[in-house]
């Protein structure tokens, strides 16, 4: 009981990382079948990033620009959203969703797009 009282801090960011690898995982997995689908591809990194690095199919709308570009999404098919880590990306998820997205999907890092 010790251990967790001293470490709970590490060991929730240690099950936060792993439900983010696993989620990823999960949605390269459904990849190729969101794609049949018409999914759109988004990266919502900065311009810069993406200039620098990008996966081929991926559109770029940069999170902080999220908001007023809505209607450049088609609401009609999936989203999958991917940034440099998974942590814009989930908050583009959410935007999204609040927004009447649906389904969403982050699939955590761009180089995830290329899997």
């Amino acid at each position: 009981m010790e251990f967790l009282k001293n470490y709970w801090p590490m060991l929730a960011l240690a099950l936060w990382l792993g439900y983010k690898w696993w989620n990823a995982r999960r949605v390269v997995a459904l990849l190729p079948a969101l794609k049949q689908q018409g999914a759109t591809l988004l990266d919502v990194r900065s311009v810069a990033e993406f200039a620098n690095a990008n996966a081929p199919g991926t559109v770029n709308i940069p999170l902080q620009e999220l908001g007023a570009r809505l209607d450049e999404i088609p609401r009609n098919a999936p989203v999958v959203v991917g940034c440099a880590s998974g942590t814009r990306s989930g908050m583009a998820k959410m935007l999204l969703q609040k927004k009447g997205f649906a389904p969403v999907y982050n699939i955590g890092a761009w180089p995830n797009f290329l899997k």
